[in-house]
């Protein structure tokens, strides 16, 4: 089983099924609404992996959004990791790749401000820019993620 099919089965078990993008708008999309359900549940490499299959087989010209969510959420499995095991040798190192990620991220979703498929993106921006700023702030010796206070996306509804 490939990497494509693992997910698609990883997503029917959210109880989404997979579907044509041809007769669904993106944020009706079953991977788009599984990597917000992700997120939210703290799961952030999978949402980083599902995002990115729905990245792959889209020909949507909305390819820097999707970058953007997928290093968002790669820079939250750093912080998430090094918050586990601050003291470890690798994830003791998370940071400051965290805080390259918020900005590729930032980056690639500026454009798509105020609202982009249901997402308000202005939020999510200053989001990903005070997590930044706190880490940079600290000389990237403070974490400011733990599990009491993740961050939660949640889609407009009726907005694309």
């Amino acid at each position: 089983m490939n990497k494509g099919e693992r997910i698609s089965r990883f997503v029917r078990e959210l109880g989404q099924e997979d579907v044509d993008l041809k007769t669904l708008p993106l944020d009706k999309h079953p991977f788009y609404r599984a990597f917000f359900r992700c997120w939210n549940e703290r799961r952030y490499y999978e949402a980083h992996d599902v995002l990115e299959q729905l990245w792959l087989k889209t020909s949507s010209r909305d390819a820097n959004y999707f970058k953007g969510l997928i290093q968002a959420a790669g820079a939250f499995v750093h912080l998430q990791k090094h918050f586990e095991q601050p003291l470890h040798a690798k994830h003791s190192r998370r940071l400051q790749p965290a805080v390259r990620l918020f900005q590729l991220a930032e980056k690639n979703l500026a454009p798509y401000v105020p609202v982009c498929h249901a997402l308000d993106v202005v939020a999510l921006l200053g989001l990903l820019r005070t997590e930044r700023e706190k880490i940079v702030q600290s000389d990237f010796r403070m974490n400011p993620w733990s599990p009491q206070h993740a961050p939660k996306l949640k889609l407009l509804p009726g907005k694309n």
